[in-house]
């Protein structure tokens, strides 16, 4: 049974062993994260989706590490993973296996990757079909969206500085606020593409996987501090 979607950014900068004494940059939404983590405790599964380069899905016996980016800081996607770190783990599972390890040790992490240019009627499918394992049963269960916004909303950013940006993440921020899933499917792939949100494909799983307006809808963090519009929040069903 579904309990809960939550949603969390990507950047390994979650992680204070990459970022060094700039750690403490990050501490607001760091806390935020692991914020969500811990609400989503209560629950025996996380079925985590994410959008990247191309389709996986990563179980729950999977092993990673951040090694790719600079520290060998290792993840468990659940308490029966085992075997050798994987240093080429999809980044989606490495935030959603760090996040479990601090927070939640006991839970199943399964994770769905997406591809970023997914078409809409396909992350719709997904939705659905996630959707109806989320509530195969009474066991309670948890969606955690890991995704960006936008990578274009300053100079510095990583994509640089795109005008149209602006007006797409604040759709995306306000959707989110409100826990509007008709305003998360109405973001446009191929503008979503342009201004390198990359997050969109993830944004419109959840979108299906919710199909109408949670009770509640909570945003605990959003921001751009580096030019990537980022995003913590809670939806109830």
């Amino acid at each position: 049974m579904l309990t809960a979607a939550a949603f969390v950014p990507s950047p390994p900068l979650l992680v204070p062993e990459l970022t060094g004494l700039a750690a403490s940059e990050t501490d607001d939404l760091r806390e935020a994260v692991l914020e969500v983590g811990r609400s989503l405790s209560g629950a025996a599964e996380w079925v985590v989706v994410g959008a990247e380069t191309a389709e996986q899905t990563v179980p729950s016996t999977a092993r990673g590490t951040f090694l790719g980016f600079g520290v060998d800081v290792t993840v468990r996607l659940g308490p029966e993973a085992a075997g050798e770190p994987d240093p080429a783990l999809a980044l989606t599972a490495l935030v959603a296996g760090w996040i479990r390890d601090r927070t939640a040790p006991g839970t199943r992490v399964t994770t769905h990757v997406v591809a970023a240019d997914a078409d809409a009627a396909h992350c719709a499918d997904l939705g659905r079909d996630l959707r109806a394992e989320l509530d195969r049963d009474d066991r309670p269960r948890a969606l955690l969206v890991v995704a960006d916004g936008a990578t274009t909303l300053t100079a510095k950013a990583p994509g640089a500085y795109d005008p149209r940006s602006e007006e797409v993440e604040a759709a995306l921020t306000a959707a989110l606020g409100a826990g509007d899933p008709e305003a998360l499917a109405a973001l446009d792939p191929e503008l979503c593409s342009d201004i390198k949100l990359t997050g969109r494909a993830a944004w419109h799983v959840l979108a299906a996987t919710l199909g109408e307006r949670p009770r509640s809808a909570s945003v605990t963090y959003s921001a751009a501090p580096y030019g990537v519009g980022y995003h913590v929040g809670i939806w109830t069903p």
